[in-house]
């Protein structure tokens, strides 16, 4: 039976996030599961896997246990499969923010831009008027992207700030569309636009990874595949691993501070 793979997050108000490491990590230790967990102020982001049934376990105790208190009632979590345990150990980890950017004005749970289900993507996308943006580090985006995307050309999701800084406009960029892999990122990204004066700002709801999973192969606008940060390595349509976890690849990005 292949691996359960389970990748969430939520911003959610967590003053008390410190204490929680140790309990969370022990629940997800004696369940076997490897990956890891990212606890700050604002919320979760985690990818985890295992058994089905111990995956299938962690998440309704994140959603419902008496851990979070009911806190993660809206957590935003994609499931997919491996063939081999995609992580070497289990880390659960304190942080400033969940995914970073360094601007204490970018906050998701104040304000965020508008949701927008997979199947609605391909059309807010082919308007003339909408501005696209791919909010992920620039080696993702070679490996794929959705048709007329915009690369940033950043190295981590803390450069974004610059970029948004030197080449948008909220006069001159009315409509504004963000992806990336899983939905936190282009989340965080578009609490900041808000921010800093845009008015009309999108996000795929799920990330790629929703999309490519629900989105038949014959109707979608993404091309290539999407970079995971584990042994992986990527996914394709239908969330299917690629191969390249075969191809010997080794001197990959890790998963860091500023990403997913």
């Amino acid at each position: 039976m292949p691996y359960k793979v389970a990748a969430f997050y939520q911003f959610a108000a967590l003053p008390d996030f410190r204490p929680l490491r140790e309990p969370l990590r022990a629940v997800c230790a004696e369940l076997g599961l490897k990956g890891s967990v990212l606890l700050a102020h604002e919320g979760i982001n985690g990818t985890l896997a295992g058994e089905p049934d111990a995956i299938d376990s962690l998440i309704g105790e994140l959603r419902d246990g008496a851990l979070f208190g009911g806190r993660l009632d809206n957590l935003e979590l994609k499931f997919s499969t491996a063939a081999a345990m995609p992580f070497q150990r289990l880390k659960v980890r304190l942080k400033k923010e969940i995914v970073t950017l360094g601007d204490g004005c970018a906050d998701p749970t104040r304000q965020v831009g508008i949701y927008v289900d997979p199947a609605d993507w391909n059309a807010l996308i082919a308007a003339p008027d909408t501005l696209v943006i791919d909010t992920r580090n620039a080696f993702e985006v070679a490996m794929g992207t959705f048709e007329g995307a915009l690369d940033p050309g950043i190295g981590n999701f803390g450069q974004f700030k610059d970029f948004a800084a030197d080449h948008l406009d909220p006069a001159r960029h009315r409509r504004i569309a963000m992806f990336c892999t899983g939905g936190i990122r282009c989340e965080k990204a578009s609490a900041y636009l808000l921010a800093r004066g845009f008015t009309e700002v999108y996000h795929l709801k799920g990330g790629i990874l929703k999309y490519i999973e629900g989105v038949p192969e014959a109707e979608s606008r993404w091309r290539g595949e999407c970079f995971v940060f584990d042994e992986r390595v990527a996914l394709g349509h239908g969330l299917r691993e690629t191969g390249l976890r075969e191809t010997g690849l080794r001197e990959r990005p890790t998963k860091s501070d500023s990403d997913e």
